[in-house]
């Protein structure tokens, strides 16, 4: 029994070895486009180096994803509050069919991209993820998991970003 334990931990501490440094490599704008094509809604490519200049928040996420929904109102909120300072970007790799039903149906006014690959080949694995880039580009935060986008805790973070 104490192998089978020990063995399901190594596997454990291998995989999440593995998981940090697929992130690590998605660390500027340029890697992060190269891995795949973002296409907004109306079919257009976007180039995330053009971004350069402004912060940048990329929150991966899906139409399928609670968490990710429940915290679109208050990435709402402060994307009106930090506009123009930031980039706020939604990325999914479902279809672009898919993410404009959704958008038509809950009228979050947010820019909404499709990953040409899937999130896990660009390090994300588990939604919501956020990756937030700084005005040369480079990635200076990560974020796994739901937040409070607008609270005055996550505010003063972004801003001091």
């Amino acid at each position: 029994m104490k192998k089978i334990i020990t063995i399901c931990c190594f596997a454990l501490l291998i995989g999440c070895s593995s998981s940090s440094s697929k992130n690590s490599s998605s660390n500027d704008l340029a890697t992060n486009q190269k891995k795949s094509i973002y296409i907004d809604l109306d079919n257009n490519e976007v180039n995330l180096s053009s971004f350069k200049g402004k912060k940048v928040l990329i929150n991966y996420w899906a139409t399928w994803c609670a968490p990710c929904i429940q915290k679109m109102p208050s990435l709402v909120k402060v994307q009106e509050q930090l506009q123009s300072e930031f980039v706020f970007l939604l990325v999914s790799d479902e279809s672009i069919q898919r993410i404009s039903r959704f958008k038509n149906r809950k009228s979050f006014n947010l820019k909404y991209l499709k990953s040409t690959v899937s999130l896990a080949s660009l390090g994300v694995y588990s939604l919501p993820t956020t990756y937030i880039y700084n005005k040369e580009g480079k990635q200076i935060k990560t974020i796994v998991g739901s937040v409070d986008w607008e609270s005055t805790e996550m505010i003063k973070q972004l801003k001091a970003l």
